[in-house]
């Protein structure tokens, strides 16, 4: 499985972990949608670019960068909501990037 497979993969993965609360809360599903697709997204950043620097720190970087143009208009209607949603972030991207560089060295 090359790269970029497993980055979707993952990044679907990560995607059902954000949404499953955000379900349980009953919020809107294009909020739902949108963070799925948001890291599926994320998932196929991490694998496909190509920055020397710790995998974990490149899938934070790379997720927040990804978070920022949603992050405008979810700060003009609910600012306090970037609380979590940033927490979120930190946590799933980190773990993208350090399981998409793990599960890509590995012969599957």
């Amino acid at each position: 499985m090359n790269k970029k497979s497993i980055g979707l993969i993952l990044g679907v993965v990560a995607g059902i972990i954000d949404v499953t609360p955000m379900i349980i809360q009953g919020l809107t599903w294009d909020a739902n949608f949108s963070a799925l697709s948001m890291w599926i997204i994320i998932g196929f950043f991490i694998a496909s670019v190509d920055l020397k620097i710790n995998p974990v720190l490149k899938g934070i970087l790379i997720s927040f960068l990804t978070l920022i143009p949603s992050s405008f208009i979810i700060a003009w209607h609910e600012p306090i909501s970037l609380i979590p949603i940033s927490i979120m972030t930190l946590v799933l991207g980190s773990l993208l990037g350090f399981t998409i560089d793990k599960f890509s060295k590995k012969k599957l």
